[in-house]
């Protein structure tokens, strides 16, 4: 990937698309780094304009046109946070512009849109940035030496799990929330899609299998609690090319929110991974627990890295073809099932749907790299079976 780089000690312009809802936590990352000299804000692209308010300051130049806006502010660089359908087409705006890309996850809502997107970004020579943050701790490439030490024995599988509280309202915020489709254009929100995505990569990435090529079958689970389209309970079982097993369990309708994590089981320990917090626990056979906490890249900043010093970026398009072979598995599943009226439950003044008894059911699955329907969960179906289709390694 050719790139040119950015002038040391001079800020890179960036523009900002999508700066409401999750996009806000962008607004706030890039004045940390624009406090720093590294990075400058140079315009937003939001269908309707912010107020000073909402944005909490003077704002920057905006406009509902990211092409129009990239030209007028000679911006270096485009953080992408927009509804998933329209990440493939802002990608390419961008690139076709030499623009620099941070691209939110999921990077796009299919296979063939995600192709799209990275092999046309690759022609353009511009570097991008996929936004999965939890690949920016330190302790992924940490584990990643523990499991090549040995350190628990050969590597049986790897879990993860989500057990996580959304209310009813979560699935009102935007026209897409919730959809698998909207308008005849996929969407595939979902729970191991979007918000437990981190749970679903970090555990491909700690296996080493994260490219689409990586990715022999794909068996899912696709439920749901609330009235939505897509899934709110699922599971996905990965096996990998060279004989991994990824299993990831996720919900939003747990009882209690819990903290995601992923887990590495070898034949002599475990390493468990609390993503969100930078923090492991190593247990082996002969040896006390042992925690260990690290620091994180974070991904805006390793663009700019990328760009002034070379570099590696943490996160290509290439390093989300596995993770985007898991998103065409949902895509292409049937439709998520309605759990039976007797398997969830309303809380009372909380605006939710709690699945009594899938806080457990999700912690068994990362634990025993189990299915649902294997678990004896009575409201589970059997799994639907993917096989990736061939796909282009360019």
């Amino acid at each position: 990937m050719t790139t040119s780089p950015a002038a040391p000690g001079v800020p890179l312009p960036v523009v900002l698309a999508g700066a409401r809802g999750h996009g806000h936590w962008h607004v706030e990352n890039i004045r940390r780094l624009q406090a720093q000299g590294l990075v400058r804000l140079v315009g937003v692209c939001e269908l309707t304009p912010l107020t000073e308010d909402e944005f909490g300051g003077e704002l920057p130049e905006q406009s509902a046109d990211l092409g129009a806006l990239l030209d007028s502010t000679g911006a270096r660089a485009a953080v992408i946070c927009t509804p998933i359908p329209t990440h493939t087409d802002l990608a390419l705006t961008a690139a076709g512009r030499g623009v620099h890309l941070l691209l939110e996850k999921p990077p796009a809502p299919s296979y063939a849109e995600f192709r799209r997107m990275a092999d046309g970004v690759a022609a353009t020579g511009v570097a991008c940035q996929i936004g999965f943050q939890s690949l920016g701790s330190h302790a992924v490439p940490a584990i990643r030496d523990l499991i090549a030490e040995g350190a628990v024995g050969r590597v049986t599988g790897i879990g993860g799990a989500g057990a996580w509280v959304r209310p009813e309202a979560y699935f009102r915020r935007a026209p897409w929330a919730g959809r698998r489709r909207l308008d005849g254009v996929d969407v595939v929100d979902g729970a191991l899609t979007n918000p437990l995505a981190h749970a679903v990569a970090t555990a491909l990435a700690l296996d080493g299998s994260t490219r689409a090529e990586d990715v022999a079958g794909i068996e899912t689970e696709l439920l749901r609690a609330n009235d939505i389209e897509s899934d709110d309970t699922s599971c996905v079982r990965v096996t990998t090319v060279r004989g991994g097993s990824v299993t990831v369990a996720a919900t939003l309708c747990a009882e209690r929110a819990d903290e995601p994590y992923v887990v590495v089981h070898g034949t002599s320990g475990r390493i468990t991974f609390w993503y969100k917090q930078d923090r492991v626990l190593l247990q082996r056979a002969d040896h006390g627990p042992e925690e260990l906490r690290f620091g994180r890249t974070d991904l805006l900043e390793n663009l700019v890295a990328h760009l002034r010093d070379g570099a590696p970026l943490l996160v290509t398009p290439d390093d989300t073809g596995a993770f985007m072979q898991v998103v065409e598995a949902i895509r292409t599943a049937p439709d998520p099932a309605p759990l039976p009226d007797d398997a969830w439950r309303r809380v009372p003044g909380e605006d939710r749907r709690v699945v009594p008894g899938v806080d457990a059911l999700v912690e068994a699955a990362a634990d025993r790299l189990s299915l649902y329907s294997e678990l004896g969960a009575p409201w589970a179906r059997p799994a639907h079976h993917h096989l990736p289709k061939e796909v282009s390694t360019r």
